[in-house]
């Protein structure tokens, strides 16, 4: 019986996927994401291609706190850069829909690592305070500045168009927004392998150690927040092309907790995580709302209490989370699957 996973090439030790039974879960995936899009009706697109923005913002967010230990609130600010970036490009200049959101990321990436040159000497809650910061200079920025943004007004972006097709779809859109979602957790899982992500956790780890070692502190933690922020403007220009509609309320404080929900109940330091994360958060006010529908005949009162029942279970799952798993639902998968692996020695 096998009492762990042993290689004896180099190349069988960096792979991503270590055992037959990993890479035949990968299968089953793919083929149920490829298969979903023909079975499930427009309710549940509509939530897959909001689990597919969320994964990307959420695995954005990850590299930041959960690889480099380096604490963000200001997450909805710079999806609001993403998405007001590729709406203006689209709406003033034209660009195609994949032009104006590759520019929007290089945009949101440059703005993220201005603001991170404080995190070369803030660390912890003050570090926290300069992203929340940042989120309400953003925000301020996008509701005042009239000439550019509109103001408080709404942004209406033309429907992406991709080889003569309407991408706006919910059935469209799936494949654009999974098909992205799938190439940044490939990218990201890479980037790890890299000199430049060990020094992301190194940092993490023990930053004065890291700079012991002749790591670059604020080299790479302006890093950190540059690459961060280039996955999260992916997500806030996907949200301004699918949903047609850019407005500031989108993207306020509470967009910032809710990301940072995610990555924690699913799992810092983790592209699986992210996923998992992004997953739950996304569907738990989803079944709160359908469970009330189907109560509202026999409990009238569930309609008008919903929206208190979904912010208090919000609360308590993160409370939940922290007290009983801290290391979130990826910590919850990797023991079901090492029980599985070691039964029945599961010791």
């Amino acid at each position: 019986m096998n009492s762990g996973i042993f290689h004896s090439t180099y190349k069988a030790d960096m792979g991503l996927r270590h055992t037959y039974l990993e890479k035949a879960r990968w299968v089953i995936f793919a083929i149920f994401l490829l298969a979903f899009p023909f079975f499930a009706n427009r309710y549940y697109l509509t939530l897959a291609n909001t689990i597919g923005i969320a994964t990307i913002g959420a695995i954005g967010l990850n590299i930041l706190v959960g690889y480099t230990g380096q604490i963000s609130l200001g997450q909805g600010g710079f999806m609001a850069v993403g998405a007001y970036t590729a709406a203006i490009l689209t709406i003033n200049m034209g660009m195609p829909w994949w032009a104006s959101t590759l520019v929007a990321c290089v945009v949101t990436a440059i703005v993220g690592a201005l603001f991170g040159i404080p995190s070369l000497r803030l660390k912890g809650l003050y570090l926290a305070i300069a992203t929340l910061a940042s989120q309400e200079i953003i925000i301020w920025i996008v509701t005042h500045w009239d000439a550019v943004t509109g103001g408080v007004d709404a942004l209406v972006v033309p429907a992406p168009m991709l080889f003569g097709i309407t991408m706006s779809s919910d059935f469209n859109f799936y494949w654009l927004v999974w098909a992205l979602a799938g190439v940044t957790a490939l990218l990201t899982a890479n980037l790890f392998r890299t000199h430049i992500g060990r020094a992301f956790v190194a940092i993490r780890d023990q930053d004065i150690a890291a700079e012991v070692m002749g790591i670059n502190l604020f080299k790479y933690k302006l890093l950190s927040f540059a690459v961060s922020s280039f996955f999260v403007g992916m997500a806030g220009a996907l949200t301004a092309h699918y949903r047609s509609i850019v407005t500031w309320e989108r993207f306020t404080v509470d967009i910032s907790v809710l990301y940072l929900a995610m990555i924690i109940i699913g799992g810092l330091g983790s592209v699986r995580g992210a996923f998992f994360g992004a997953t739950f958060i996304t569907l738990l006010p989803a079944t709160l709302t359908n469970l009330g529908r189907s109560l509202k005949s026999t409990f009238p009162v569930v309609d008008s209490i919903l929206p208190f029942i979904q912010q208090a279970a919000f609360g308590l799952v993160i409370i939940l989370f922290l007290v009983f798993e801290p290391e979130g639902i990826n910590k919850m998968w990797k023991d079901i699957k090492d029980y599985f692996r070691l039964w029945p020695f599961s010791y």
